[in-house]
Order: C-alpha cells, then sequence, then structure tokens
C-alpha cells in the first residue's frame, strides 16, 4: 500500500493561501496585495533585472548610500539563495520561511532579532527566501515577510525600504514587491539577453500600476563600458537611463571579500562609483528622478531593434 507522508507546515501554509487567491488585475491569477500590509511612509525602491547581472551588489551599495545620507534604510532580499545582503552582514543570515518554519508558523513567538539583523553603516538587512523548490508562491513569502515587519513595528522607524528581486519576472510571486513600491529599478548590461529580461520587467511594472502605485524609476546600466544597446532600447520603451556602473575588477573584488565598495580602499575609479551610487540615491530620496511611462516591446521588435547597423 502506497502512504504518503504528512505534508510539512510550509506546504500547509502554502496550499491554502494557493485555494484563497483573488484577482489582480486583468488576466492575473496573483495574490492581491492586503490592504493592511501596506508598507507606510517609507520610501520603497525594488530592484530588478535577469539573473547574476548584479542586483544584489547594486541594491547593497545603494543602502550604504542612503544610509550615508543619514536614512534609515531596511534592504529585503527575495531570493532563495538569500545572498542580497551578505556584503552588508559578511555572512548568510537566516530567512524569514527559516525561522518561521522552526517555530511552525507561530509568528508570535518571534523577536525582531530572529530575522532582522544589522550591516555596515547601520542598514538593517533581511531575508524572506523562499519556498522549496517547485512548492510555492515567491508572492507568498513577501506577504509573510511584510507581514512580519509590520506587526513587529519594525517598518515605522524606516526611511528607506529597497527589494532586493531574483531574476528575471515569470511569474505574479516575482513581481509581488512591486505591489508595495513606490518605484522599480532595473538593472541591465549593455547587452541582448538583460535587455530583453528588463523588456519583461517593463511589461510587469506596466501590469502593476494599472492597480499600484509603482512607477518605473528608470535603468541602472551595469559591468558595461558603453551603454549604446541600452540607451537604443530606453529610447524606443519610454525609459531613462539613472546611473551607470563600469565592468570594474574593484567591484568583483568586493563581494568576495564580501564587503560593500565603500568599505573598500579608495582608488579614484572606486571614488567614482561611489560617488555615483551618492548621486543616485540623493537624486532618488528628494523625488527629482520622476516616474516614466515605460512601454514594453513586443519580443520580434527588440530583435529588430538590438544589434548593430
Amino acid at each position: 500500500m502506497n502512504i504518503q507522508s504528512p505534508p510539512s507546515a510550509l506546504e500547509g501554509h502554502l496550499k491554502l493561501k494557493s485555494l484563497s487567491r483573488c484577482g489582480d488585475g486583468e488576466g492575473s491569477v496573483q495574490v492581491q496585495l492586503d490592504p493592511k500590509l501596506k508598507i507606510g511612509t517609507a520610501k520603497v525602491f525594488s530592484v530588478y533585472g535577469k539573473g547574476g547581472i548584479g542586483k544584489s551588489t547594486t541594491s547593497s551599495n545603494l543602502s550604504v548610500a542612503f544610509s550615508k545620507l543619514g536614512k534609515r534604510v531596511l534592504q529585503i532580499g527575495c531570493d532563495p539563495k538569500h545572498d542580497s545582503t551578505f556584503t552588508l552582514t559578511k555572512r548568510l543570515v537566516p530567512t524569514v520561511i527559516d525561522v518561521l518554519e522552526s517555530v511552525n508558523f507561530h509568528a508570535e513567538e518571534l523577536r525582531p532579532e530572529d530575522f532582522v539583523f544589522e550591516g555596515y553603516n547601520g542598514v538593517m538587512c533581511l531575508e524572506a527566501g523562499g519556498p522549496p523548490a517547485g512548492t510555492g508562491c515567491g508572492g507568498y513569502v513577501v506577504g509573510q515577510t511584510v507581514k512580519l515587519l509590520k506587526e513587529h513595528h519594525l517598518l515605522e522607524d524606516t526611511d528607506v525600504v529597497i527589494f532586493d528581486v531574483l531574476g528575471d519576472v515569470v511569474c505574479g510571486g516575482f513581481a509581488a514587491p512591486l505591489q508595495h513600491s513606490d518605484r522599480a529599478l532595473i538593472v541591465a548590461a549593455n547587452d541582448f539577453d538583460s535587455i530583453f529580461a528588463m523588456n519583461r520587467i517593463v511589461a510587469a511594472i506596466e501590469a502593476k500600476s494599472k492597480n499600484y502605485g509603482v512607477r518605473l524609476g528608470g535603468v541602472i546600466a551595469n559591468r558595461s563600458k558603453d551603454t549604446d544597446q541600452i540607451d537604443r532600447y530606453a529610447e524606443q520603451a519610454g525609459l531613462k537611463r539613472v546611473a551607470h556602473f563600469p565592468d570594474l575588477d574593484v567591484i568583483r573584488k568586493s563581494r568576495l571579500k564580501k564587503s560593500t565598495l565603500f568599505e573598500m580602499d579608495e582608488t579614484p575609479e572606486l571614488k567614482a562609483v561611489t560617488d555615483e551610487y551618492m548621486r543616485l540615491a540623493a537624486e532618488l530620496w528628494a523625488g527629482t528622478i520622476e516616474p516614466l511611462p515605460g512601454k514594453s516591446l513586443k519580443d520580434r521588435e527588440i530583435f529588430d531593434l538590438l544589434g548593430f547597423d
């Protein structure tokens, strides 16, 4: 006789959530945002881009730049790999899903220090984690994370929240941070693959902006000497490049040293990079970077647009 093992607490929670989904815009089966889970007065930014393009490096250094402007910053990693904040904390910290599972999802048993950790220059760090592979939705994890933060009043003393979101947007779960965000920033290199992924992210932001306050903030060119392909796409899609970080070896070394760029030995080229982060943070805080309309292109249009004449 084939006897199945009972479901874990996490699997039970995820199954319950999947049965209680409601619509979130035309053609969507994404879990709708509970209005009680709005983050509040903090300025919220989501950082998206193709996997491996440098989102975590960008997010962490942008968090430090905000902190050096005197802002109280919370960075939330939204990847099961949970390495978004390790250059800030110098370690892989436990995820929200880890600590919830450790108390059988009795969130009232948790303390803030169980899942929020202080990193470099006072940046507060949290890793949402994710469900076991193939068993759940990242949107549920983001929702539980924000719920915990609200229950422990951790968002009341926060000025800036940065969501660092995994890879390409292929389902509503990956787009869940957009429901909480004021601006979405897209990290892209000057190549076809990352621009193709950027176009999908633009489409996701288009969809979410119909029901939520999120708007496109712009493109951050990363790991690229030139930006001609990014700029060509941006002109067609109604985007704007808001920062440019070249492909420097010191940036690669900072990750290996588990350090932010602001902790590395200063050189003229490194100072130019940290100055660019400070400028971007100051403009985002001041609101001088205007929201962009953004209009995703058809796949064939991208193929025809990019490349050399």
